[in-house]
């Protein structure tokens, strides 16, 4: 059994792991060849602004009173430059949306799993082609641009990692930090010559990275008044550097100035997703190069913010945020970064048509390097008679338009230049994405043929031990063969030859060599699978039909469950229906109104609101005192049961109620003091600490009686539980717990076969995931469900949290069913193994399912489908002995500690 674990564990890390293998790869290409113009550039030096987290209409719009939130930047709009929306790609976090800003190239979705690792994979940037770069900011972003860079021209001054803090009195502190570094930079630049120097020489940046925003939006939300308040200081110290600018290098017109944001944020104050308030930003730019504000009549967008934001008049020009690179590299006349995908916006330019055509030529040469490079790779590890180009952009055709669009230029055709520029970009990055998903059909057929080579071994394998289908077969003692494995030794050796002579990575021989002893395994029980159809031929055609239905409805329940939350609503109201349709009701009433009663309570939450939702503090102290009132008749039942009720064991009630209290308390006081401006407090971040690290401890010392066993873990999680919660979802563990027990209960009542405990069982795990909210978008969680424990910006201490949060239920229904395999001396082995097989099938599902384009939303959504699934069956083991840890074994402060069985 445990060898049978041990390779089941290993084979669903390999799935696990081929979505991001197969789907989400990093899309860079090394090689090439720097592209520059060499006609003289506008600019010398360019300031980029970018203030994290600004939302495009939060810029824009006016306020209530009828006066622009950012007037420095409306005049800029009406007077002197150029300005648009910038549509920002998924994932919109602050990595990935300076990554392509500055680098001009979208990072696979991966790169957030990535953290925020100075560079998870190495890529050109602006700042690195640039002369020299100064940038100023958040310890998080400004380091991966440096670390990147060759040599030692890119320049980083940062605040500490502690002032990114949710709960300060200030968060614009930050921003004004940055403008007062910028002026004391220039102000020492006066008096120190090598540094004057250098700042006066040509194809230079300065990078001011504007984090509080961000901040304020996250721990205000973006309509509130200190959000919009920022956006007025951050106006306002635009509009000083600028005046600094102009003044010390004289007005000689040689700047360029672009102001911009990262992403949006939504009105509950989060970002990730596809939504368009994370997605539209804004981008203004003015100085030199910079076409002047152009006055049109009539604009034609799909949107209507031009009528509200006043802005009609005013040309926009939109862009994606990959072109803002190619933008600036031709601005002040350094190479486009090597992996940039943008497309030049010519829109933006002020500057002769000629410039324009030489410009667009060189984005267009440069992409076609990053198409070349890609197309050689595959080329060199695909077998001559296997290989497939791209048939859109063939050599020939690459030349001609190469050639047709320089013969434009020559003959000052300049407009038909651009336009075979942008047809050339637009070939080049459908063959981009061609060859980066070139072996994925591929690769995926290998994948899902092991899925399906292992769910009927694992089918088999019930079959063969824990049913009767087979039993009444004669089991005749045959002859080993050796053709079986000799047939799969030669098939393997075929398969190794084949990617070793294609030299492919080592991640292929694993996915095309791993279906080999799966299917072997499948095969050498070639005899269960004939005595398996003899014994379905004599079974009934109709009942094997409806049994065969129903299993297929219930699986495909739980995969639509997955999309649309209120099936789970449904099923609960099933579930609430079916004590009535057995004899239950008429042994047990009392028990049968308990389990519709809960099972209709818990119906609701999955039809509650996942985001957008304020904290409702009320909620939290209602789900702590009904904790404490579940305490108190715990205590109350225990003293009638027993003649002496142990010492020790009201003292770990007490504890644990106390612990409530504290929680509560927590909540409460943290919550005030947030409002207050007035940070976290040092007392309760230790409180909450202490009782999260007290949580899985404390239960070991309570009695390992069943039911009081298990009523002291979901008072410990609680207490851990109410810490992490915002508004409703504290009372969601104790909704669920309450329908636990009394499931407990009904399978003592009558004991039922395993496979219907087992699709109750995935029908909680699904429950318990999907109930309130879940990973499927990273806009779900809401960071304040952590404030309790950390306020200052760390991203993997608040992922690990909220994480938590997210399998505390999961905890509780594996503790639940460990209980229910005790008192119906189930067997643990093919209950794992059923629940296994209906995994595995909702996982096959969500294989086909997973998406790499469109929203966040979308990608993420698909992903944390297959991810939550397979965790169910990776996590199944960990969770399981957790679990029995937790229900069976027993500490005791004096003696040794002992183990009790129930």
């Amino acid at each position: 059994m445990l060898l049978f674990f041990t390779l089941g564990l290993l084979v669903h890390l390999v799935f696990f792991a081929s979505i991001f293998d197969i789907y989400f790869t990093s899309p860079l290409v090394h090689g090439m060849t720097p592209q520059f113009t060499t006609l003289p550039p506008p600019a010398r030096r360019l300031v980029l602004f970018v203030a994290d987290g600004l939302r495009a209409d939060s810029l824009y719009e006016l306020d209530e009173n009828g006066n622009p939130r950012a007037p420095f930047i409306r005049n800029i709009i009406m007077h002197e430059g150029s300005w648009g929306i910038s549509h920002t790609r998924v994932p919109t976090e602050s990595r990935p949306g300076h990554v392509a800003m500055i680098a001009g190239f979208y990072e696979d979705v991966s790169a957030v799993a990535k953290g925020w690792k100075e560079n998870p994979v190495e890529f050109d940037s602006l700042f690195n082609e640039s002369k020299y770069t100064w940038s100023w900011g958040s310890p998080d972003i400004l380091p991966m641009f440096a670390k990147g860079a060759s040599g030692d021209h890119v320049y980083t001054y940062s605040y500490d990692a502690e002032k990114e803090d949710f709960g300060a009195h200030d968060a614009t502190k930050l921003d004004t930090w940055v403008f007062d570094k910028v002026k004391d930079f220039f102000h020492a630049a006066r008096n120190n010559q090598s540094l004057f120097a250098q700042v006066n020489e040509e194809k230079v940046v300065f990078f001011l990275h504007l984090l509080g925003l961000d901040t304020n939006g996250h721990a205000h939300r973006p309509s509130s008044r200190d959000y919009k308040d920022n956006i007025k200081i951050v106006d306002d110290g635009v509009k000083e550097i600028v005046s600094m600018f102009q003044h010390f290098y004289g007005n000689d017109g040689k700047t360029t100035f672009i102001f911009t944001s990262d992403h949006g944020m939504t009105d509950w104050g989060s970002h990730g997703a596809g939504h368009p308030s994370e997605t539209l930003t804004p981008i203004v730019t003015w100085g030199a190069g910079i076409k002047y504000p152009q006055k049109v009549s009539t604009q034609q967008f799909d949107d209507e913010f031009l009528k509200e934001w006043r802005l009609e008049n005013w040309k926009r020009q939109d862009v994606n945020q990959a072109d803002i690179a190619p933008l600036m590299a031709s601005l002040i006349g350094v190479p486009f970064p090597l992996n940039s995908v943008g497309i030049l916006p010519v829109e933006y330019l002020n500057n002769t048509d000629l410039f324009k055509a030489e410009s667009m030529f060189t984005n267009a040469v440069q992409i076609l390097e990053q198409f070349k490079v890609k197309m050689t790779q595959k080329k060199e590890v695909t077998l001559p008679f296997l290989f497939t180009p791209f048939g859109l952009l063939s050599d020939s055709k690459q030349l001609d338009i190469l050639r047709k669009a320089r013969l434009h230029i020559k003959q000052a055709k300049f407009d038909e230049a651009v336009s075979l520029c942008k047809e050339l970009i637009h070939l080049a990055l459908k063959g981009l994405s061609y060859y980066h998903t070139y072996d994925r059909f591929f690769l995926g057929i290998n994948v899902a043929v092991s899925f399906v080579g292992w769910t009927s071994y694992v089918s088999l394998l019930i079959i063969k031990s824990h049913s009767n289908l087979t039993r009444s077969i004669s089991k005749e003692v045959k002859k080993p063969t050796h053709l079986l494995p000799c047939s799969f030794v030669v098939i393997g050796i075929l398969i190794t030859f084949f990617l070793l002579i294609q030299a492919c990575p080592w991640t292929y021989y694993v996915y095309c060599l791993l279906p080999v002893p799966i299917w072997y395994a499948v095969l050498r029980e070639f005899q269960v699978v004939q005595d398996l159809v003899a014994s379905l031929l004599t079974f009934p055609l109709s009942h094997f039909v409806g049994y065969l239905l129903v299993f297929t409805l219930g699986i495909e329940v739980l995969v639509l469950s997955f999309f649309y939350r209120y099936m789970l609503t449904a099923g609960l109201i099933t579930f609430a229906g079916w004590p009535f349709l057995t004899q239950l009701w008429t042994r047990a009433k009392v028990t049968s109104l308990s389990w519709t009663f809960f099972s209709l309570l818990l119906a609701v939450f999955p039809l509650m609101p996942v985001v957008g939702r304020k904290p409702d503090i009320s909620l939290i102290m209602s789900a702590g005192l009904l904790v404490l009132l579940l305490s108190l008749f715990v205590i109350t039942s225990v003293i009638k049961r027993k003649n002496s009720f142990v010492k020790e064991e009201l003292l770990v009630h007490l504890l644990q109620m106390m612990s409530t209290v504290l929680s509560m308390y927590v909540v409460y006081s943290t919550h005030s003091s947030l409002l207050k401006k007035q940070g976290l407090p040092l007392m309760n971040q230790i409180v909450s600490w202490a009782i999260l690290a007290s949580s899985l401890v404390v239960p070991l010392l309570s009695s390992p009686v069943l039911f009081q066993r298990l009523v002291s873990i979901l008072l410990s999680l609680m207490s851990t539980y109410l810490l992490l919660s915002t508004g409703y979802e504290a009372l969601f563990p104790l909704v669920l717990s309450c329908l636990m027990f009394i499931w407990i209960h009904m399978e003592q009542e009558t004991l039922q076969q395993s496979g219907i405990s087992c699709k109750r069982k995935v029908f909680f795990l699904v429950t318990a995931f999907f109930g309130t909210g879940n990973i499927a978008s990273i806009n779900s969680f809401d960071l304040a469900s952590v404030y309790c424990f950390l306020t200052v910006f760390s991203p993997f201490m608040m992922g690990s949290l909220m994480m938590w949060k997210i399998l505390i239920p999961f905890v509780l229904i594996m503790c639940a069913f460990e209980a229910v395999q005790l008192t119906t001396q189930l067997s643990s082995k093919s209950l794992f193994l059923i629940v296994l097989v209906i995994s595995d099938i909702m996982a096959l599902h969500f294989f086909f399912l997973v998406k790499d384009y469109g929203s966040w939303l979308d990608i993420g959504t698909s992903i944390s489908h297959y991810v939550i699934v397979m965790s169910m069956t990776i996590f199944l083991v960990f969770l399981n002995g957790l679990a029995q840890l937790l229900t069976t074994k027993k500490l005791k402060l004096y003696g040794k500690p002992k183990s009790h069985l129930i």
